[in-house]
């Protein structure tokens, strides 16, 4: 915690400050505090929190299962670990529109930027499958009116998903996109589009910050950082990249590790205990008390810190 030196109302100001630059602001998906960390020193401009690998993390499907609760405790623990903006999955804000209330402000009172809320009907279920069902534009309108209503900082930015391009095609996706500005949205997440000329389309229709979803394994084409800068698009996502990748290794060294009944065969990949507290910052605890930073670290190869240096002398 000693690295965070800003406010939430900072941070929120920082996007905001972001977003009118017309530069992409890319957020990496983050299912942990520690994860969020490591992002923030990676370079990227902010941090998503995304529900489905909440869900996931939990040994759910993206099926609107979770609850607030379970959703901003984990979104708490996210957005304190970071100086960087925070964009959280509210789903379809958890219940009726006094529901969707409460959503924002517990959000915002736990010191995340943004939120967004999507246009399906229960039960919900991932962007990227089919046969969604979705609400009304009015009823949609409803939700965006109390989020709003929610914030008491004017900073925190209440965004739009619509996921009606699958359901109900382009022109359509694009024709609720302009409602839910119209609604008091202030961003559009655009759900699903398939390909650049999409992404045109509803930079052509509206004039607020556009977000697009570049998960992998989905209905959306993937595309390069610099392709939707070209586009205007103003945010991308990864949403759940780094659950997908930590999940991939943990699945195939732990099936070494049974085979082999050791962990040598892949020690390479394994991440050294020096990275791990230099990403922690765990030397700065020092100030606190000088026994708790008092020992050697090993390097990964068998060897301390300290062996090292004296090899080296």
């Amino acid at each position: 915690m000693l690295h965070i030196t800003t406010t939430p109302a900072e941070r929120r100001k920082q996007f905001r400050d972001a977003l009118a630059t017309g530069k992409l602001q890319r957020f990496a998906g983050a299912f942990s505090p520690f994860v969020a960390m490591l992002m923030e020193q990676q370079g990227f401009d902010g941090v998503y929190i995304p529900g489905a690998s909440l869900s996931n993390d939990l040994g759910l499907p993206d099926v609107a299962l979770t609850t607030l609760t379970e959703v901003s405790t984990r979104g708490y623990q996210i957005a304190r670990a970071t100086n960087l903006p925070t964009i959280i999955d509210v789903d379809t804000g958890f219940g009726e529109p006094q529901s969707v209330y409460r959503t924002a402000r517990e959000m915002e009172s736990l010191g995340v930027c943004c939120i967004h809320i999507e246009d399906q009907q229960e039960p919900k279920r991932c962007g990227h499958l089919d046969n969604k069902k979705i609400t009304t534009v009015e009823r949609m309108a409803a939700r965006i009116k109390a989020a709003l209503d929610g914030r008491i900082d004017s900073n925190f930015l209440v965004m739009a998903r619509t996921d009606a391009r699958a359901v109900e095609g382009l022109d359509a996706a694009i024709d609720r996109a302009k409602a839910y500005v119209d609604a008091g949205a202030e961003a559009i997440f655009a759900e699903a589009m398939h390909d650049e000329s999409e992404y045109a389309a509803f930079r052509k229709a509206i004039d607020v910050p556009i977000l697009s979803n570049m998960t992998a394994f989905g209905q959306s084409k993937l595309l390069t950082a610099q392709q939707l800068q070209d586009l205007g698009v103003n945010i991308v996502i990864y949403p759940n990249t780094t659950f997908r990748l930590a999940m991939k290794a943990v699945e195939e060294g732990m099936a070494q590790l049974l085979a082999e009944g050791t962990q040598e065969g892949f020690i390479d990949r394994l991440q050294p205990r020096s990275r791990l507290y230099e990403i922690l910052g765990y030397e700065n605890y020092n100030r606190f008390e000088e026994g708790t930073f008092d020992f050697n670290v090993p390097d990964g190869k068998g060897t301390t810190d300290g062996q090292k240096a004296a090899a080296d002398d």
